[in-house]
């Protein structure tokens, strides 16, 4: 019984302290200040990156041979730099696990350079998805 109860206040402490998963309102928050940029509204972002990484900060997901990084799924193909394609283009110049934490910085200046050269189709969720009846993602302030 005893070796149950410290695994038990683990288990029900984790939510607690795993900062990755942020709620809809966190995610909208830390994006406001991309709102219109290049005509792309906060709604679209959240919903873009709700459906890219479920806005889960430390999100990685392999595919085809790169991983994509973070809450903007950020593939180390050509935007960042890490160990698994060592002759990744590293567009954004900065290392992928930079977009594995919960400083946002960094992820949302490299989303607006994919952005500028890509555009929004490069997260294939906007098109079908994060185009309209956004209002679902907005976060209603108390």
């Amino acid at each position: 019984m005893m070796g149950f109860i410290p695994l038990f206040l683990v288990y029900i402490l984790f939510p607690a302290i795993q900062a990755t998963q942020l709620t809809k309102c966190e995610v909208y928050q830390a994006v406001e200040d991309m709102d219109g940029h290049q005509g792309i509204t906060a709604l679209e972002w959240t919903c873009v990156i709700f459906h890219s990484s479920g806005f889960n900060t430390e999100a990685t997901v392999r595919n085809n041979g790169s991983t994509e990084y973070g809450l903007f799924q950020i593939s180390n193909k050509h935007w960042c730099k890490s160990s698994e394609v060592p002759e990744s283009e590293n567009i954004c110049g900065t290392s992928c696990d930079n977009f594995v934490d919960d400083n946002l910085t960094d992820d949302k200046k490299c989303a607006k350079k994919i952005l500028a050269i890509k555009g929004i189709d490069y997260w294939l969720a906007h098109k079908p998805l994060c185009s309209e009846r956004l209002e679902q993602w907005r976060c209603k302030k108390l």
